[in-house]
């Protein structure tokens, strides 16, 4: 199967066009401009990954236009625990999401757009993209103060960060993508960017942090639409194509054959949290019972996503020696995770005596434990 030639004759049955379908029908070679309709991160993901896996781009370029629901991206050599609030993105039930490409910790949401250009390797170029970019702002709204970083960045008024960059560079064929600013939700960008974990050493790549401001408090008559519009009209020109917007879902099989497998892979926890460089967490924190404050040391290597090896140092006549080391030993191989640890403490608690103060002292534990994760 020619999967080119298949992707091109799906969109022209399936996909519902902002411009009439005929207009598609030539793009066998050329530019070609397509939106998603989800706002799921994980199918847009996703979709990055079909192109990128099955398109022939040696006569094509694309671009893909994206926007999600509140989600936190990391760039594919990040650890999630120094890049961001886990805690806080499972009670405002915000997703997390490790993309293919390198890069910095990003947070999405509807006020956020993405940016997508599929070339060659060999056409690969994310300066001129960008480029683009800022002359479709500019076209559209001239008074914009916006420019282009050495950094690959897009800044307003020379100060605020409006746009990051990633990229993946396949054997032939590459991606450049990147944010837009409009209207982000910023205090809870701020609050779900900063880690609130403490003692954590690691060699994964670290987000650089950066002033933010959203073009619409810049210029409150715009609008996304607005925005991916002029965007598109100004990809179109560069590439002497027709100004038209595909929509595809990304979820159909018909249009993208083999798409959920792909979606479902960038949802496990093998991919989002296993794929985390190893790192160490050394720390100490109090812990209040009764009239006493208890110091604890705890010490832990983590690889794949799960403690390879740990210590806690506690006063030993706080709790019994047995039961802490079996509580060492049952962390060591499980995943560094919060609902894991506490399945596993529950577990152990069942085979303790039915001691009350006992009961009350390992669940302090156990929850200060849970909340270093």
């Amino acid at each position: 199967m020619v999967l080119q030639s298949s992707f091109k004759n799906c969109l022209q049955l399936s996909c519902i066009l902002r411009t009439p379908k005929a207009g598609f029908r030539d793009t066998a070679s050329g530019g070609l401009i397509i939106q998603s309709i989800s706002n799921d991160v994980y199918h847009n993901l996703a979709v990055e990954d079909w192109i990128h896996d099955h398109m022939n781009l040696e006569n094509r370029q694309i671009l893909f236009l994206w926007r999600n629901s509140p989600a936190v991206v990391i760039g594919r050599h990040q650890n999630p625990w120094q890049e961001c609030n886990l805690k806080l993105m499972r009670q405002k039930n915000i997703k997390l999401a490790r993309r293919r490409s390198g890069g910095g910790t990003v947070y999405h949401d509807l006020g956020n757009i993405n940016l997508t250009f599929f070339t060659t390797r060999k056409k690969y170029e994310r300066m001129e993209n960008l480029k683009l970019v800022v002359k479709a702002l500019k076209a559209l709204r001239p008074q914009l103060n916006i420019h282009v970083t050495d950094r690959y960045d897009i800044l307003l008024d020379r100060q605020y960060k409006i746009s990051g960059t990633a990229a993946k560079l396949g054997r032939t064929t590459a991606y450049h993508h990147c944010t837009l600013l409009c209207n982000a939700d910023k205090f809870v960008l701020s609050d779900v960017l900063k880690s609130p974990y403490k003692g954590l050493k690691s060699n994964a790549t670290p987000s650089v942090p950066a002033s933010v401001k959203n073009l619409f408090e810049e210029d409150p008559s715009l609008t996304c639409e607005m925005l991916l519009d002029a965007i598109a009209e100004e990809y179109a020109m560069q590439h002497q194509i027709d100004h038209h917007i595909t929509l595809i879902n990304p979820t159909d099989e018909t249009v993208l054959p083999g798409i959920n497998n792909k979606s479902k892979e960038l949802q496990t926890w093998e991919w989002i949290y296993g794929k985390t460089p190893k790192f160490s967490v050394s720390t100490c924190f109090n812990m209040f019972y009764k009239d006493s404050v208890l110091d604890v040391k705890v010490d832990m290597d983590v690889k794949h996503g799960r403690i390879e090896a740990c210590n806690i140092d506690l006063p030993e006549e706080w709790l019994p020696p047995a039961l802490c080391s079996e509580l060492v030993k049952s962390l060591s191989g499980s995943k560094f995770c919060p609902n894991e640890t506490t399945a596993l403490s529950s577990t152990l608690l069942r085979m303790c005596p039915q001691d009350d103060e006992l009961h009350s002292k390992w669940n302090l534990l156990c929850e200060n434990m849970t909340m270093l994760m």
